[in-house]
């Protein structure tokens, strides 16, 4: 594992910061020995996050965090709209490669053709590393099928709009299903699950449209194949309806995810980064609807991150389970425990109607 200082500068405590918030809950690719960030200098990079120390510190520059920790990688740990890379980030980088780390740089402003970091990187010895680029079309896969020769369920975690903490809420579910001893892989989608480790997947929005439905198809293949999972689970992207980015139906057909878990946001009356436009989103009924018409069925409801009081959240989970008539999780407050009892009710239903075809 990689020792990584993740850059933040006064992101942290956004939407935007998904990408650190990931490393921070789970990585098997780096060990995370802090973060940088001048507006939270001092601060435990767990307890900005979500409350809850992790014992991560955050260091004011990238000079500060190389001066007290062995970090031999500097990590984006960013999203922002349109993956461009912020200016008050370029110096930092410049440090850090001066001082011999690799960058791991998963924005869409790609390092490598930068010449003021490509011709430093070779100076100094270091390693630039662009996840976020596409892989050339010799490399990629067009879909022609062979997703119908999976023989084990397939469940997709999307949300109702893009910075819900679908990704998070996969890897949860991951997690508890694999320590019920539920042999569970995950399919990671986006450049934060490939910084996180897991063995299958690709990067969505890097990839020419011609090819995502091949690529998804791909990887959930190879790790049937590879893994012998008794359940896949498929990371999420964006959603069904947003403008912006518009993801999900290539997970339900081209993906051939029959179940899905919706993601949702109850204090968001808009879709997040266009609340000038008004653009209203949808409820969950409504997207319920919506994922009905693709042929799959929603089985869960998991609320995310939020800013309203327990009380006000308890509520709308109550009411919303007495509207939809299925289980609504609050994975951040709660965990996702509560969610293996439709998966499995999910997965019995799964097997008696391969049974009853056969």
């Amino acid at each position: 594992m990689k020792k990584a200082l993740v850059l933040t500068h006064e992101y942290l405590d956004t939407v935007n910061a998904k990408t650190c918030h990931g490393l921070l809950r789970y990585t098997s690719r780096f060990d995370v020995v802090g973060v940088i960030d001048k507006k939270f200098t001092g601060r435990d990079a767990g307890e900005v996050m979500d409350g809850h120390p992790l014992g991560v510190p955050i260091y004011e520059s990238a000079l500060d965090g190389m001066a007290n920790t062995d970090a031999d990688t500097l990590v984006i740990g960013v999203a922002t709209h349109g993956g461009l890379l912020p200016e008050s980030f370029k110096l930092e980088i410049e440090h850090a490669i001066k001082n011999g780390l690799n960058i791991v740089n998963g924005m869409h402003d790609y390092l490598n053709d930068d010449p003021r970091f490509s011709t430093l990187a070779k100076e100094h010895g270091v390693e630039l590393i662009d996840i976020r680029k596409p892989k050339k079309i010799a490399d990629l896969f067009f879909w022609h099928g062979e997703i119908y020769n999976v023989d084990v369920p397939i469940i997709a975690v999307l949300g109702v709009d893009c910075a819900l903490g679908k990704r998070t809420t996969a890897g949860m579910i991951y997690e508890m299903c694999n320590r019920k001893d539920l042999k569970t892989e995950m399919i990671y989608t986006g450049q934060t699950g490939w910084m996180q480790g897991y063995k299958h997947g690709f990067i969505f929005d890097s990839t020419l449209n011609d090819f995502i439905s091949g690529e998804i198809e791909k990887a959930v293949v190879s790790c049937y194949k590879e893994e012998s999972p008794e359940l896949i689970l498929l990371e999420g992207q964006s959603s069904l309806r947003n403008p912006s980015g518009p993801g999900g139906s290539e997970f339900l057909l081209s993906g051939n995810a029959k179940a899905v878990i919706l993601q949702i946001a109850p204090e968001r009356i808009y879709f997040e980064g266009y609340e000038d436009l008004k653009l209203v989103l949808p409820t969950a009924r409504d997207e319920i609807k919506l994922i009905n018409q693709y042929g799959a069925e929603v089985i869960a409801v998991t609320v995310s991150n939020t800013q309203l009081k327990p009380t006000e959240l308890r509520n709308i989970m109550i009411m919303l389970e007495k509207e939809l008539d299925i289980p609504v999780v609050a994975p951040l407050v709660d965990g996702v425990d509560e969610l293996y009892r439709p998966i499995k009710e999910y997965m019995k239903q799964y097997e008696e109607a391969k049974n009853s075809v056969s």
